[in-house]
């Protein structure tokens, strides 16, 4: 199935046609923005955009002069490969690039076409160039999912621009393009739909003569659940805005002997009979925001791992944002975990990559892995604990000069300065620690890191007195706590 706004199912391999595909057996899939559209399709097909100033969202990729604007006003010639989450708006986009002036438009879908169609529509659009100067713009939907011999068998059109490629993909082209192709091509990200783009999209659609015609009104707790249940995905949004209109048609006011009486009103009970889905009471600016992330954070750190996996389970349901969530984990795996699993870090940090590369739904696991680990981890504070106590000795002043030996020797004159000529290179010696003065001469003997007996601090516990013996000289007095 295709992944882009508003979508209508693929009807087979090839569709094309001048300025427009032919309508497919399912009687929705017209794509000249300006042919009528069955009053029985879907309401995210009625209401898919007829021209760019309908188009919501991806403003980063549609102002003046921006390659896909020009592509899809006539002036642009470099292929496309659109990379985005479901719902966002490439095949919208391919669509609108059909009705360009003086353009031919072919489509195929990687989950059916082979080397034979991709070579029967290069074949049409050198025979259309030659004929009659029209170039053609080929979309390939779900283009991850071809071969690298059918995605070869691209490049020679692309690269005399035969044809003018804009594929679709929801998956990272850099690992699922051959390099050739994506050489030749431009690689634009669309990205999730902001709540602002779904909410204007849903009114549009509510008072839209190709929508629902003013005919139902749309509380404002049912906005909000359709705006959490959409995830920034337009087609999903509108798909469970029409489901709640038909309950709200069923379960509304008394009809009269011919037709509903409108405007019928849709509420939250509507949207969830409809999705057979709660809402989640949550709100991403108030109080359930900030009291759910602290219980969550509060969860891991008291090592309770089914609290936090609740509350975790929580802020998805309600459509918070990934990577908040991402990045909470990743301060917790510092401020409360630190050395105590080194291993927490990396963890975090790989599950706001998978947040920033693979997005939800996908991305729920990393969370979950990462929330899982960080929970059952021993907890130390010692790291916050030794940089705020640094940081409290600077800002009282404690900053004095650099030892001589530790200062750079690597200029003119500093010699003669004095400047690292005395510098102990740690590597030169047996054990590889050196006895010699790092910090200012004020803070000689100060520690700042108390490492805990959890974990793998446990160990440090027993190597760090040792190290600061050796660095500081047997018989040098040191403090356990900052001179304050």
């Amino acid at each position: 199935m295709s992944d882009g706004l508003f979508d209508a199912p693929i009807a087979g391999g090839i569709r094309q046609g001048s300025r427009g595909i032919e309508d497919g057996e399912n009687g929705y899939d017209a794509v000249r923005p300006d042919a009528p559209v069955d009053a029985r399709a879907p309401l995210a097909v009625r209401m898919r955009p007829r021209s760019l100033d309908e188009v919501v969202g991806q403003q980063a990729l549609l102002g003046a002069g921006a390659p896909l604007r020009r592509l899809v006003e006539g002036g642009g010639a470099s292929s496309v490969l659109l990379y985005g989450p479901p719902g966002t708006g490439k095949t919208t986009l391919a669509m609108l690039v059909a009705s360009a002036v003086g353009r031919r438009f072919a489509q195929l879908s990687a989950l059916c076409a082979g080397v034979a169609q991709v070579r029967e529509v290069i074949t049409a659009a050198r025979h259309t160039l030659r004929t009659t100067g029209e170039q053609t713009v080929l979309f390939i939907d779900e283009i991850h999912r071809f071969s690298r011999t059918q995605q070869d068998s691209l490049l020679g059109a692309v690269e005399d621009r035969t044809v003018v490629l804009i594929g679709a993909t929801t998956e990272n082209p850099f690992f699922s393009v051959v390099s050739p192709l994506l050489s030749r091509s431009l690689v634009l990200q669309l990205t999730p739909l902001s709540d602002d783009d779904v909410t204007e999209l849903l009114r549009r659609a509510l008072t839209d003569e190709r929508g629902l015609a003013g005919r139902y009104t749309l509380s404002d707790e049912a906005l909000a659940h359709l705006i959490a249940l959409a995830g920034g995905d337009a087609r999903r949004a509108l798909t469970a805005l029409e489901a709640a209109a038909d309950a709200a048609s069923e379960t509304g006011p008394a009809e009269s002997p011919d037709e509903p009486v409108y405007p019928v009103p849709i509420g939250l009970a509507e949207v969830e009979a409809a999705v057979n889905r709660a809402a989640v009471r949550y709100d991403r600016a108030g109080d359930q925001h900030y009291d759910v992330i602290s219980a969550f954070i509060k969860s891991i750190r008291g090592s309770d791992v089914d609290a936090a996996l609740h509350y975790l389970a929580r802020m998805i349901e309600a459509g918070e944002d990934p990577r908040f969530i991402a990045r909470r984990l990743m301060v917790h795996a510092s401020e409360d975990i630190g050395m105590a699993d080194p291993t927490a870090l990396p963890i975090a940090v790989a599950a706001a990559q998978v947040v920033q590369l693979v997005g939800l739904p996908e991305a729920r696991l990393a969370l979950a892995q990462a929330t899982i680990h960080l929970a059952t981890a021993p907890k130390s504070n010692a790291v916050i604990s030794a940089i705020d106590a640094a940081l409290g000795d600077v800002q009282a002043g404690k900053a004095g000069v650099v030892p001589p030996p530790l200062r750079d020797g690597h200029y003119a004159g500093a010699k003669r300065l004095g400047h690292a000529q005395q510098y102990i290179y740690p590597h030169n010696l047996p054990e590889g620690v050196a006895a010699q003065q790092y910090p200012p001469d004020e803070l000689v003997g100060v520690d700042y890191y108390a490492p805990t007996s959890r974990g793998a601090e446990r160990a440090l516990a027993e190597r760090l007195p040792k190290l600061r013996r050796a660095i500081r000289g047997a018989g040098e007095a040191h403090r356990t706590e900052p001179d304050r």
